[in-house]
């Protein structure tokens, strides 16, 4: 079963004592993450790295204890950075999520707390690398940890040796450490009190209990869409952005021979000026949502700048011919539309507006695929490139239902654009130089009076 909401770009760690369960709670949250949300991807790690120089260093530091804190804090912290910045940044801004187990919360328990060095010390070192969106704290009764250390269950091989802290003081210490922290004792040091920490999750039952508290609790976050700490959403869309257009390079599209001009990626505004495009498209939209042969319950935005519109016709925009599922890859963590939802916007665009055309093959061949007809691709793609702008046009909408559409990015705007109007309208600039102006030969904007200029003319 796919969950309603999408999916964004996070890190999310897991944390406890040696012989919690934090493993197994990894694993769990990565088939979480895959059965039941949409994200690009899901990838799996955990520190310190086996597999690299430094992490090494640190698993030799605490396999003898020999280092002393500062100097195991350290490695621990320069491991992170490395680990931050070339294995976890690249793939959080292609919108994948990333699963550690362990992550800057064990240094600043280990170090800082256990290790009497400070967690504003620990958290001075670790400053530089990715902050965890997520935070689940995993618990159990340290005897039984212990018990699970000495049985061999969190041996990568019987060559590892027992590590210095894995005895019964150590372990009790451990957990009281985390209490202290992660339970809200003592308070979380910057920059990592910004993310968010659940638990503690005891486990102490069996595998399924242990799985259903961590769905509810992975749930309960992701519905709430918190904004991702560690990379912009802007920055993973102009990533899907420019894959979605390298991947259409030499494809056909569907024979849609009821509709000309073709579809082009240099003059997709077909001599239409941006506003005359949404003017008419909009309307084209309403009309046919409040047809009077719509269906009486059609489950459909009234709104054609709202996000399931926008998505879907905006993504299909830069597309050849897609299966439902292909489209929904293509949607990524930003545009993300559930699935039933998808399937609905496709049956209504292709049924009730004629913007979408399905292609039934025959039986027993491939899926059905769906592409957007020729004359919707200019509203599809002002769609993409406007989109850090649509809620307010929307709104502005709303308030000028009789005012003319090329009022509309100048009103919004204003004279002096708010920093956040402003920071929207660079972040349409950046978009438009992936996807051009529309006019073959006329370069994009690259300022935001160019902006303006576009909207009116497409110059």
């Amino acid at each position: 079963m796919r969950i309603e909401g999408g999916g964004h770009l996070y890190l999310i760690t897991v944390e406890g004592g040696d012989g919690s369960g934090k493993g197994l709670a990894t694993k769990m949250i990565a088939e979480i993450l895959e059965q039941e949300f949409t994200f690009s991807g899901v990838d799996v790690t955990a520190e310190p790295r086996r597999d690299a120089e430094l992490g090494l260093l640190a698993v030799e530091a605490v396999r003898t204890g020999e280092a002393g804190p500062t100097r195991e804090a350290v490695y621990f912290a320069a491991d992170r950075m490395d680990h931050s910045h070339t294995w976890i940044r690249p793939r959080l801004s292609k919108g994948r999520v990333v699963v550690s187990e362990r992550n800057v919360h064990s240094s600043l328990v280990y170090q800082g707390v256990v290790g009497d060095l400070g967690i504003e010390e620990v958290a001075r070192m670790n400053a530089a690398a990715m902050i965890p969106d997520l935070c689940v704290w995993v618990d159990c009764d340290p005897g039984a940890a212990l018990r699970r250390i000495e049985h061999g269950t969190l041996r990568l091989s019987t060559l590892d040796k027992q590590e210095y802290f894995e005895t019964d003081e150590y372990q009790v210490q451990i957990r009281a450490g985390y209490h202290a922290l992660l339970g809200g004792d003592v308070p979380m040091p910057e920059p990592f009190d910004q993310g968010r920490v659940i638990g503690p999750i005891i486990n102490d039952g069996t595998k399924d209990d242990l799985k259903k508290k961590l769905q509810h609790e992975i749930r309960r976050f992701l519905h709430e869409r918190p904004i991702p700490m560690n990379v912009s959403t802007e920055e993973v869309e102009l990533h899907m952005l420019g894959r979605a257009l390298v991947s259409q390079r030499g494809q056909t599209t569907l024979d849609v021979v009821e509709s000309r001009p073709a579809r082009s990626n240099l003059d997709w505004l077909d001599s239409r000026m941006p506003w005359e495009v949404v003017r008419d498209s909009t309307k084209m939209y309403v009309d046919a949502i409040q047809a009077s042969d719509a269906p009486s319950r059609l489950d459909a935005p009234l709104d054609p700048l709202s996000h399931p519109v926008l998505a879907i016709v905006g993504t299909l925009s830069l597309l050849p011919g897609v299966e439902i599922h292909e489209l929904r890859g293509w949607l990524g963590p930003v545009r993300m539309v559930t699935e039933r939802h998808t399937r609905r916007m496709v049956k209504i665009f292709h049924e009730q507006s004629g913007w979408v055309r399905v292609h039934r093959p025959l039986v027993g061949s491939e899926a059905s695929r769906s592409e957007l007809r020729p004359d919707w691709q200019a509203f599809g793609r002002i769609g993409i490139a406007l989109w850090p702008l649509k809620d307010a046009l929307s709104e502005w909408r709303r308030s000028h239902s009789t005012t003319s559409w090329k009022h509309a990015l100048n009103a919004i705007t204003g004279s002096r654009p708010t920093p956040q109007r402003a920071e929207q309208m660079d972040a349409c600039l950046a978009r438009l130089a992936l996807l051009g102006s529309g006019k073959d030969g006329v370069a994009p904007p690259d300022t935001r009076q160019g902006l303006l200029d576009w909207w009116h003319s497409g110059a």
